[in-house]
């Protein structure tokens, strides 16, 4: 009996085994990461100007208006619009037609040179609600004075086929934060008298100081905007 178990045994060590019994299953194949889209960073400027009644930030079109937002921020980076104002309203134009000013009403020694105008044609920008554009006279007498929209204005985009001065006004730059403060501006009280032809009674009394105006890094929310135009 144990040689029979004996011989058993032997012939079970001796049997070969078959070989897909000893092989491995192909290992599975790895599963691919997650591909992260790459967010190019904003590199445009942003500014915020800080007001007697709360800061605005705004975003500056330096590649598609570079004249005009060069300007904008040499004011700035010389600290040269620390005590301007938003002096203007113009609330009496009805709801078509609503923006404030700003600008330089003290000495007018910390005014650079007037600028070339850049019209809305050339730069491909728009004066929808929320536009930063300068003010000017006549095309190429901009110096400090600049306006944000508190309504759509199309009709200060240039326009080619209209008589006269038809260059319209130059947008560089449009609000991503503080639009409220804007139309509490827009809201304020205003002088009965103050102001030469059709500003008068859009004097603002008092006006709003600009306390300082710096650049500030991209808002993480900030707004895609309204003012390029659609192609």
């Amino acid at each position: 009996m144990l040689t029979i178990l004996a011989a058993l045994a032997l012939a079970a060590l001796s049997t070969p085994v078959p070989p897909q019994a000893t092989q491995l299953p192909p290992p599975a194949p790895p599963i691919p990461a997650p591909v992260t889209p790459v967010v190019e960073a904003d590199t445009r400027p942003f500014v915020a100007l800080v007001t007697d009644l709360g800061t605005i930030t705004v975003r500056i079109e330096d590649k598609r208006a570079p004249v005009t937002a060069k300007n904008f921020l040499r004011y700035v980076d010389a600290k040269r619009m620390d005590g301007f104002s938003f002096y203007r309203t113009t609330r009496s134009w009805g709801p078509a037609g609503q923006l404030v000013q700003a600008g330089n009403r003290g000495d007018a020694r910390r005014n650079y040179p007037p600028i070339a105008h850049e019209p809305t044609t050339a730069t491909g920008l728009t004066h929808c609600k929320g536009a930063l554009s300068m003010a000017r006279l006549a095309p190429g007498d901009a110096t400090t004075d600049f306006f944000l929209l508190v309504s759509e204005i199309k009709g200060f985009d240039a326009d080619p086929a209209q008589p006269g001065d038809n260059a319209g006004f130059a947008v560089f730059g449009e609000i991503v934060a503080g639009a409220d403060v804007a139309e509490k501006i827009f809201a304020g009280p205003v002088s009965p008298t103050a102001g030469e032809g059709v500003m008068v009674g859009q004097m603002l009394e008092p006006a709003v100081t600009i306390k300082s105006a710096r650049r500030v890094p991209a808002p993480a929310d900030a707004p895609a905007g309204c003012i390029v135009k659609a192609s």
